[in-house]
């Protein structure tokens, strides 16, 4: 098992901040058209796995989801974007990472099932599609240009919701084998 020293620690930094630049580049997408809002899920899963499973699998240890969920909720706060919403989640997904890799003993299942749950970390900032759509379309009215609250209602039917979801978590696994082939990860 791999503990944490100072070289680890600038690694987990160093994948903390590609996270969190992966995060914001699914985020941004959003805002060209509604549809990747609404696909969130399946970006999130292809642009921040591979991050999330190289992260778990050089530290064997625990730490690494909430490390990653740190700086997620500090970019947040940074933004002044913090709510309930999306912190409230992000720190439940990060627990449940770390839980399943601790009772997994940090092995590869493990890890795929937990870089598939962090996939959703921020899942209380576009969930609220499905979850809150009275307040996603004033939220969009407000911020968004003419038409795309509209759009974003009409591209997000109750059952794009679970399409989203289980798209987003094969995808997650998909992207950690590729990640294991690429980077030589032993599984």
């Amino acid at each position: 098992m791999n503990m944490w020293n100072k070289k680890n620690v600038i690694w987990m930094v160093l994948l903390m901040i590609l996270y969190v630049i992966g995060s914001v580049v699914v985020s941004v997408m959003g805002a060209i058209h509604p549809i990747f809002f609404v696909c969130y899920q399946v970006t999130a899963g292809i642009l921040l796995t591979g991050v999330i499973i190289k992260a778990f699998s050089m530290f064997k240890a625990p730490g690494v989801a909430l490390c990653l969920a740190a700086g997620m909720i500090l970019t947040f706060f940074l933004i002044r974007d913090a709510s309930v919403w999306h912190i409230l989640p992000l720190v439940i997904i990060a627990a449940l990472a770390e839980v399943i890799r601790k009772i997994r003993r940090y092995d590869w299942t493990g890890d795929v099932i937990s870089a598939a749950i962090m996939s959703f970390s921020t899942f209380g900032f576009y969930g609220q599609i499905w979850l809150n759509r009275d307040f996603t379309y004033q939220a969009a009215v407000e911020e968004m240009p003419a038409g795309y609250a509209d759009t974003l209602m009409s591209v997000s039917p109750p059952w794009t919701f679970p399409v989203v979801v289980i798209a987003g978590i094969m995808l997650s696994v998909l992207i950690s084998n590729v990640t294991a082939k690429l980077f030589k990860i032993e599984k």
